[in-house]
């Protein structure tokens, strides 16, 4: 039997599973910085099969913007192009996705279990549905209804200049400013960019602070070890309630925002605490508009292989 490869990665891990008609195999999660490239990874993860399996397709979803079947990883050095891989593994076609591309397709297939629900049931009403997922980087993307299945728009938003929404966060956005130049969204809605805000609040706070990675400062601002991580994480919140409001404005997302990606879904508990969203809707003549559209977590391990599934299906 032939299968499908499937394949998400992003620029800490790399997931891999094989489709076969309906049947999604286990996903196995290599590290990026472990492998030299996407060449390796697939050869790794395919010799677990002994070489006896048979692949009449490729698709992947990668974390970076792609063209002409290439795509050079944003927050990683791999490079992943369609022609190396088929002449490298002899597979007979091989499809290149954008990961948010790849996980938009998602959206109208995950069930109520698969997502946490913040703000209104609202029924759907056929319109865009949004997708905003802080990981190792901030990714976007909008399924747009149509036709049989509609389409995906991916998008690189996570780039777009962070604005700020009170004299705070015009402070901590200064301060980034002075090392990053260009203070995009991904600076304070992403792994690292929790860090960031750890390090400018303490900044601006004038206090002294270990160095903590992204996970160390969420673990110290769940179980209340670091004020200064509360602050970081809270304000984390808050940034990502107005991007995730900026963003249902811009794609006229009124079926929904979707929060993916590694950070949100662990911190679910936390962020109904929070002022998140509050900040959604605080869009001035427009908060009206907002109140009405629900936004959910969503909490299903790699919703991206539900939308690489269905993209083989196609």
């Amino acid at each position: 039997m032939t299968r499908v490869l499937l394949a998400d990665v992003g620029g800490t891990h790399a997931r891999f599973a094989l489709l076969s008609g309906n049947d999604l195999g286990p996903v196995q999660s290599l590290d990026v910085e472990t492998h030299g490239g996407i060449d390796d990874a697939v050869a790794h993860f395919l010799a677990a099969y002994g070489g006896s399996v048979a692949i009449s397709e490729a698709i992947l979803a990668v974390a970076g913007p792609v063209a002409d079947g290439h795509s050079r990883l944003t927050n990683s050095g791999w490079v992943v192009d369609v022609g190396e891989l088929k002449r490298r593994f002899g597979f007979p076609r091989v499809r290149l996705f954008n990961d948010l591309e790849a996980a938009a397709w998602s959206l109208g297939r995950l069930a109520p279990a698969d997502t946490v629900l913040f703000g209104p049931d609202a029924p759907s009403s056929g319109a865009p549905m949004a997708l905003v997922s802080p990981g190792t980087g901030l990714g976007m993307a909008c399924h747009l209804p149509g036709p049989s299945r509609g389409r995906v728009i991916a998008s690189e938003g996570g780039h777009a200049t962070l604005a700020a929404s009170n004299d705070r966060e015009a402070e901590l956005i200064g301060i980034l400013r002075r090392q990053f130049a260009h203070v995009s969204a991904e600076r304070v809605l992403s792994g690292p960019g929790l860090v960031n805000l750890y390090r400018a609040i303490a900044s601006v706070e004038r206090v002294e602070v270990i160095p903590r990675s992204a996970v160390e400062v969420t673990r110290a601002a769940l179980d209340g070890g670091c004020v200064t991580c509360r602050k970081a994480l809270d304000t984390f919140c808050s940034f990502l309630g107005s991007v995730a409001g900026d963003v249902a404005l811009l794609f006229g997302a009124r079926d929904g925002v979707f929060i993916g990606g590694g950070i949100v879904p662990r911190i679910a508990d936390h962020l109904r605490g929070t002022d998140f969203r509050q900040r959604f809707e605080a869009k001035g003549r427009f908060q009206g508009y907002l109140a009405s559209v629900p936004v959910r977590v969503i909490t299903r391990p790699d919703p991206t292989f539900l939308g690489l599934a269905a993209l083989a299906h196609d």
